[in-house]
């Protein structure tokens, strides 16, 4: 911790040492972090990233939503939006700390319309545009104008959404670059007519997903011209279990942490399903789950997939 305290540069905001992301996490599993950064604003970050230095790894973290630790921790310093990231202003300039359902809510209020899909997709703003999330038959590509990011060294860019090589579940935004807020663009509505699409969205989640259960949502990326769910189904992996990790018998596209899972069940159990659907149908699935950090013990019998 000293060591760390020493040779970070001195912010606004707050640095948490050792911290356990476990808890950070909706699957409930994976380990700890060297460090977790709260800026207090967007100059707080860009001085932050201008004055570290250059062999500290950075890595950003939202609501967790969408993300598995691995069981060896994070490496460096973990940056989550915090306070400062969550305004959603009149105008629409979303920070990337907003929770999406956050967004659509208070849209719905205003009475804009073309942003209710947002509250099918859990996570926060800067995380959906990292991978241009979607959800019944909207994606984050329809309604950006711009969006705005901090480089490795905390230069600000403002990106149109070509810019941005926005394409199904990806963007090619660089890693190391950090959103810090976007510019979403809607549509005057009736908000009881969006309270009424959003009630929709939220009665179809409820009945085909696990959304109560300990999950990182959607596991892999739908192949072209096929959803995963139907080829982990015809490859017989519905409901297969390693350790505490289940493939949910509701929605096979979902693993569950169904009780002291790692994340070495995770992502093995994952890794498992991919070589069945490989060898059953010929198709590779693509995680869609934002894999990070250091391997910890890795379950026998299964390789490490992607990187």
């Amino acid at each position: 911790m000293a060591d760390w305290d020493d040779r970070l540069p001195r912010v606004r905001g707050r640095y948490a040492f050792d911290v356990d992301l476990s808890r950070t996490v909706w699957f409930r599993a994976g380990g700890r972090a060297d460090v977790v950064f709260r800026p207090a604003d967007i100059d707080d970050l860009a001085h932050f990233l201008a004055a570290r230095p250059a062999d500290v790894p950075v890595t950003v973290v939202g609501l967790g939503s969408n993300l598995l630790v691995r069981d060896g921790g994070v490496e460096g310093v973990v940056v989550r939006l915090r306070q400062g990231f969550r305004d959603v202003r009149v105008r629409w300039d979303v920070g990337a700390g907003a929770l999406d359902m956050n967004v659509a809510r208070y849209c719905r209020d205003q009475g804009v319309d073309g942003l209710a899909f947002l509250s099918g997709i859990p996570g926060t703003i800067g995380g959906a545009l990292r991978m241009n999330a979607g959800a019944y038959g909207y994606e984050m590509a329809d309604v950006l104008v711009e969006a705005r990011a901090l480089d490795g060294d905390g230069t600000m860019h403002v990106l149109a959404p070509d810019a941005m090589g926005l394409s199904y579940r990806h963007s090619d935004v660089p890693d190391d670059w950090i959103l810090v807020s976007a510019v979403l663009a809607g549509r005057r509505g009736d908000p009881a007519a969006i309270a009424r699409h959003m009630e929709e969205i939220n009665i179809a989640r409820e009945a085909s997903q696990p959304i109560r259960a300990r999950t990182g949502g959607s596991t892999f990326t739908n192949p072209e011209g096929n959803k995963a769910w139907e080829l982990i189904d015809e490859a017989g992996c519905r409901g297969l279990a390693r350790g505490g990790a289940q493939i949910s018998e509701q929605h096979c596209n979902f693993i569950v942490n169904a009780g002291g899972a790692t994340a070495s069940d995770i992502e093995g159990l994952g890794e498992e399903v991919r070589r069945r659907v490989e060898q059953k149908t010929g198709l590779s699935l693509r995680w869609e789950i934002r894999r990070i950090g250091r391997h910890g013990c890795w379950p026998e019998g299964t390789g490490e997939g992607e990187a």
